[in-house]
């Protein structure tokens, strides 16, 4: 089991957050009875606590600390050029309905005197994807992360999602997707910044080989 504390409020931190696995395979059973479905049959015995595993998985993020997985990775930083990390996948849940959604992000930054290794980035997404959440806040708790750790002149955060809640319910919807972003300092202030940004997260990668 887990322990459980929260707080985050865009990045004053604390959280460790125990899930009772046990407790969880319980509800999960009674759902399985609750829609009319015979929890003795073989296809459902073990689905209970598979389920259960797996949403503890699918929310680790809760447990997560954004100066636990940035640790030993932040360094000295040898210009301001931009940097930028894109196409970095992510898969999240809609905390209106429980139903995935998923997408790519894209992460822009000038560096103050320090930078952040690559991976850490993934890192940074991942763990605040890994909760219930909504794109919108979503796109601000990873550029306010990097803010918090690096004081960087500026930050550019971009999301680009589909929902299912969209896709597979309601609306309907198969080829709608939501685009969000935040951005930050010198990215929010200057236009050819913003603009530069915008062009290399636009351009198709090409590998050398």
């Amino acid at each position: 089991m887990m322990k459980r504390r929260v707080f985050d409020e865009e990045i004053n931190i604390e959280y460790t957050t125990p899930i009772d696995l046990g407790r969880l395979e319980d509800i999960f059973r009674d759902f399985l009875t609750i829609i009319g479905e015979d929890i003795d049959r073989e296809g459902l015995k073990k689905t209970p606590y598979r389920v259960s595993k797996a949403w503890a998985f699918l929310l680790k993020g809760y447990s997560e600390n954004l100066y636990d997985i940035t640790n030993n990775a932040i360094f000295q930083a040898e210009n301001s050029s931009m940097v930028v990390v894109k196409n970095i996948e992510f898969y999240s849940m809609c905390e209106h309905h429980l139903l995935p959604f998923f997408g790519v992000a894209h992460i822009g930054y000038i560096p103050n005197k320090k930078i952040l290794g690559l991976s850490k980035f993934a890192k940074i997404v991942e763990m605040y994807a890994r909760r219930l959440q909504i794109q919108e806040r979503l796109t601000n708790q990873i550029a306010q992360a990097i803010q918090e750790i690096l004081d960087p002149l500026g930050v550019a955060v971009i999301l680009d999602g589909y929902h299912l809640c969209m896709m597979m319910r309601g609306v309907e919807k198969q080829n709608s997707h939501t685009i969000t972003s935040t951005v930050l300092g010198v990215f929010k202030t200057d236009q050819k910044t913003r603009e530069e940004f915008l062009q290399i997260i636009k351009m198709k990668n090409e590998f050398i080989g």
